[in-house]
């Protein structure tokens, strides 16, 4: 049997979904051919879909010097190789590194779109790095934009319709923690006053979307359509305000919003910074979000709007009892962190370290993705002994669909830092588990304090280490408060701004309205 037909059987191992049979056909091929590439690409996907950055950053480092960069189709290959291995780096917690990778990866591809991509994922890392500068960040900017020079903008015109016609952008229309946010923003918006048309680049469509497209006033797939092609159908429906919903997220379409389709474009509510983009008029944030608008404005390329309370409103994806604390049962305090290890910097793992040697007993609860693999659980536990902390002491738990249940058994919630947590944090306080949040400077490093001044915890938003440090032993020292706030949190909650739809969505309409106002009274076009 030759490599092909030995290829061909572990492909249709993979097909199947039979990944360790078809593993062991491949390590096979490999002892028979071991420069056979395309065993190496089979087996990368077969580590990305179990979700083993471990392994695919193992296997990509071996493919990456057979690649012969003087070929064209060579190039895209190895483009897509080194935004893998970018990709797992950021996953692993390792944003530096990743960057350098999504820049390289970006200099090696063939066409612009995907290496604007590529430059997105640098960005979204860069969110990750404590002290990343706003000419950090404008530096990764002016790199995205020499990607732009093959569109050519429509020019700036503005429609006297009826009712205001709002367009959203995304690639998140389904169960994806975004709509936990923007739910209102796309769904209750005064039908008399304004429109709602939804751009969907989604590629795997559940309940969600489907309610979607009955749901608002129109709805487009573009999923499989160019930039242009994209922005030409935005543009003939006359769209007055266009909200990116994604940044420089996964799968963003940055680039329709390049071709100015609408004579004002907006991004926000799944991003936590600025897209750093000329094609964008506004970015949507809240008075605790933007802090000093002055000082913030040195990290962003667009103007500000500023809500008075609570730039997202939350939606609960499902409602569960609520638990006592487990402390009264256990005897002691278990700390917790659900957010993506990605954001588990060196700074808050040393935090996290003091906590647990003068808290007695206590434990920590970590829930992520890169637990769903030994390898994962191994690399995790390597790094946490690098920093002193006793391993006994963490309870590593998979990622899980139902990942709510795991909150039984939390008592306080310990948020990241830079990039803090976002409905991963609206999700604990609707528990009923406190939350300590450290904040700085930057846009994206204010979630936490936003969403605990909104419901009345703000006491618990430090703007130092130290504090931080002390208010989690404050609560953890304190079972009475702990257990008052399990039964008291979520409806501080449900009556706080962050779950009250009515007063958000007129505080965006009039944002939108003042705009829209704005712009064209003093808009050059």
């Amino acid at each position: 049997m030759d490599k092909w037909e030995i290829y061909l059987q572990a492909l249709e191992q993979f097909e199947a979904e039979n990944y360790d049979e078809a593993l062991k056909i491949l390590d096979d091929l490999k002892r028979l051919a071991p420069d056979y590439r395309k065993a190496y690409s089979l087996e990368v996907c077969i580590w990305d879909k179990l979700n083993n950055h471990i392994k695919e950053l193992e296997t990509l480092e071996k493919m990456l010097p057979t690649f012969d960069l003087s070929l064209p189709d060579e190039k895209i290959f190895a483009a897509d190789a080194l935004t893998r291995m970018a990709r797992d780096l950021d996953a692993l917690a390792m944003p530096e590194e990743a960057i350098k990778f999504f820049l390289t990866a970006a200099q090696t591809a063939i066409d612009n779109q995907s290496a604007c991509l590529k430059l997105s994922g640098a960005i979204y890392s860069a969110c990750g790095i404590e002290n990343f500068s706003a000419d950090d960040f404008r530096a990764l900017y002016d790199d995205y934009k020499k990607f732009l020079n093959d569109i050519v903008p429509y020019p700036r015109k503005f429609y006297n319709h009826d009712k205001i016609r709002v367009g959203c952008l995304s690639a998140n229309f389904n169960r994806h923690p975004v709509m936990n946010w923007s739910w209102s923003l796309i769904n209750k918006l005064d039908k008399n006053s304004f429109r709602v048309h939804c751009y969907s680049t989604v590629d795997k469509c559940d309940e969600i979307t489907e309610f979607l497209k009955e749901h608002v006033d129109v709805w487009r797939e573009i999923y499989d359509l160019t930039d242009a092609e994209a922005a030409k159908i935005i543009r003939d429906d006359e769209i007055d305000i266009l909200f990116d919903l994604a940044g420089h997220t996964a799968d963003n379409r940055l680039r329709i919003a390049a071709y100015r389709p609408a004579p004002i474009q907006i991004s926000g509510i799944g991003y936590i910074n600025s897209t750093g983009l000329d094609a964008f008029d506004y970015f949507l944030s809240d008075v605790h979000c933007a802090g000093n608008a002055s000082a913030m404005r040195e990290y962003f390329s667009e103007k500000i709007i500023v809500l008075p309370q609570s730039h997202v409103c939350y939606e609960p994806s499902r409602t569960l009892e609520i638990s006592e604390p487990p402390c009264l049962s256990k005897g002691y305090v278990t700390f917790g962190s659900f957010n993506q290890f990605c954001k588990m910097s060196d700074l808050i793992l040393n935090a996290w370290k003091k906590i647990l040697d003068l808290v007695p007993n206590s434990r920590l609860l970590l829930k992520a993705r890169v637990f769903n693999t030994t390898d994962g659980r191994n690399f995790v536990i390597e790094r946490l002994k690098n920093f002193g902390i006793d391993t006994t002491r963490i309870d590593m738990r998979r990622f899980t669909t139902n990942h709510l249940l795991d909150y039984f058994n939390v008592d306080i919630a310990l948020d990241t830092f830079p990039y803090t947590g976002g409905v991963t944090t609206c999700e604990a306080l609707y528990m009923g588990i406190p939350v300590v949040s450290l904040y700085g400077d930057r846009h994206g490093e204010r979630f936490g304090l936003s969403m605990l001044k909104n419901v009345g915890l703000e006491m618990l938003a430090v703007d130092n280490l130290n504090d931080y440090i002390q208010r989690a032993i404050m609560l953890a020292g304190d079972w009475n408060l702990l257990n008052d706030l399990r039964k008291n949190l979520r409806g501080m909650m449900e009556r706080s701004p962050l779950m009250d739809s009515a007063n958000y969505v007129r505080d965006v309409q009039e944002a939108f309205k003042k705009i829209l106002r704005d712009e064209r009274l003093n808009g050059d076009f």
